[in-house]
């Protein structure tokens, strides 16, 4: 009878096991799905960044500062996003922001130039992605946060450890990005 016990118990004990597990595993699935979301954004406005800048760079010759940093910052999110640095990302994703803000302040300062039907298109285009990359971003880094939590309570810290579950990475933005935006100074460019 004992053994019928101890082994009752041991099978309660691994069907557990088994629950929990399956419970990290789609977590850490959420998680990829997530990124996997903000990556296809992310192709999708750096594959319009170029078509916006080289129709604004055909009417703002003197404006070559601007349209050099989105594409700089383009160039570096491409990177981090190759190499899957996730804290890389977030610090060329705010210097794309803050570049296509001047952008935008930009062309609403050029009167033929926010006239432009096909800027109008490319800018509403990449603000829409941007909207986008933004609402995703808050369903990853709760994904990450959800997933962090489990693998850092008990009991679900026993089975993550002995299975070599690892904590995520969120998707973070520089402190200047958290500060409201000097838009007297977006005009000034």
């Amino acid at each position: 009878m004992v053994w019928f016990i101890g082994l009752g118990i041991v099978a309660v004990l691994l069907l557990y096991a088994i629950v929990i597990y399956n419970a990290l595993v789609n977590l850490k699935h959420a998680v990829s799905k997530s990124w996997s979301n903000i990556d296809v954004l992310l192709k999708q406005r750096n594959e319009e960044l170029p078509k916006l800048v080289e129709t604004c760079r055909q009417y703002m010759q003197f404006e070559r500062d601007t349209l050099e940093r989105v594409m700089a910052a383009r160039q570096g999110a491409q990177l981090a996003q190759q190499k899957g640095d996730v804290s890389g990302i977030g610090k060329s994703e705010s210097v794309i922001r803050s570049a296509l803000g001047s952008i935008t302040a930009t062309v609403e300062a050029y009167p033929e130039l926010a006239a432009n039907a096909s800027i109008q298109t490319l800018l509403s285009r990449v603000t829409a992605l941007e909207n986008a990359i933004s609402d995703r971003r808050e369903f990853y880094n709760e994904s990450v946060n959800v997933l962090n939590v489990r693998i850092e309570q008990v009991p679900d810290v026993i089975i993550a450890r002995m299975t070599g579950f690892q904590a995520a990475t969120l998707l973070e933005f520089p402190a200047e990005d958290l500060r409201n935006p000097d838009i007297k100074a977006l005009f000034q460019n």
